[in-house]
């Protein structure tokens, strides 16, 4: 990732201040869907910046270090060299990151070290993922404890019940303290959770509180709630990275995380930020696509093509 998000101090009259037309946000979004397509190797080299960006997930109660080595397998090469070459690709191509949960975080660095690929950031859930709903000496402590044991990004989670009851100063110093823990070398990612934001106004406002105490990015979901990442929701959280970087100075990066599971989805995500935006953010130090199934419906649009036929999803395998 590049530079880190210093913060600044809460600015309450700006967070309070915030309102969100509804109807508007709504039909910015739908008139993402009114641009001409991306077809033939203009959608397939969006598609490998799609891949670059992608923190390959797994987050399952059963995970294991299997499962983890083939994640890592994965991401380290995340698409066939024939495949590749066909493409016309120069030079290596891996996924954004690895996330893992805590516990697993040593078996990634150590896989992604034997792969020769310790280039591939692991990062990793915490402070009590997903629900968030555990003492902060603890949510503190999962993050120290992922650090120590080699996650350079740290995904944590915002306490819903400040958001919901408008407490921004508590909130702040909760991720304040957060960013603390991660130390001088992670970069912290924060989960808003907007399904369970209460309002567009709301995501607005946890994304500014979320920026002023330091977080490098800002990101959806957990992809455990009813509601994830949504495009209206998207438009709101990029225009409060815009506005952040106008006022403040500082390049925040977003994440969109649940339910992105095509190219279709990704494809739509990466027009949105390019919109709102700009090209700046459309690398993997400013924008990750948290995502388990997404790579294998991308490997099966660049297969069509490269060869003018599909594969079946069991073609490509996940390490």
């Amino acid at each position: 990732m590049g530079e880190r998000n210093p913060g600044c101090e809460l600015d309450l009259g700006w967070v309070s201040g915030v309102r969100v037309n509804l109807g508007a946000v709504k039909r910015a979004a739908a008139g993402l869907g009114t641009h001409r397509a991306l077809k033939q190797q203009w959608q397939a080299a969006w598609l490998l910046r799609a891949v670059t960006c992608i923190d390959l997930t797994t987050l399952g109660g059963d995970d294991t270090s299997g499962n983890v080595t083939r994640l890592c397998a994965k991401a380290a090469e995340p698409l066939s060299p024939d495949l590749l070459r066909a493409l016309g690709w120069e030079g290596p191509l891996t996924t954004g990151a690895v996330c893992v949960y805590p516990a697993r975080v040593k078996d990634a660095v150590d896989t992604l070290a034997q792969l020769g690929a310790s280039h591939v950031p692991v990062a990793s859930v915490a402070t009590g993922f997903p629900s968030g709903q555990y003492p902060l000496s603890t949510r503190l402590a999962e993050i120290r404890a992922a650090v120590e044991a080699g996650a350079r990004e740290i995904d944590v989670l915002v306490d819903r019940g400040l958001v919901l009851t408008h407490q921004w100063g508590p909130l702040y110093q909760q991720l304040q303290q957060m960013k603390e823990a991660c130390g001088p070398n992670a970069h912290m990612k924060t989960i808003l959770a907007v399904g369970e934001c209460g309002s567009l106004s709301n995501v607005y406002r946890a994304s500014l509180v979320a920026m002023m105490a330091g977080s490098d990015f800002i990101k959806t979901s957990t992809g455990k709630e009813g509601v994830n990442a949504t495009l209206p929701v998207g438009i709101v959280m990029c225009r409060a990275i815009r506005d952040f970087h106008r006022r403040v100075g500082y390049k925040v990066g977003l994440k969109p995380a649940g339910g992105i599971r095509t190219a279709k989805d990704a494809l739509s995500w990466l027009i949105l930020v390019k919109e709102e935006l700009g090209t700046d953010w459309l690398t993997q130090d400013l924008f990750r696509i948290g995502a388990s199934g997404l790579l294998t419906d991308i490997e099966r649009q660049l297969y069509h093509f490269v060869t003018g036929s599909y594969a079946c999803a069991g073609h490509f395998s996940m390490g």
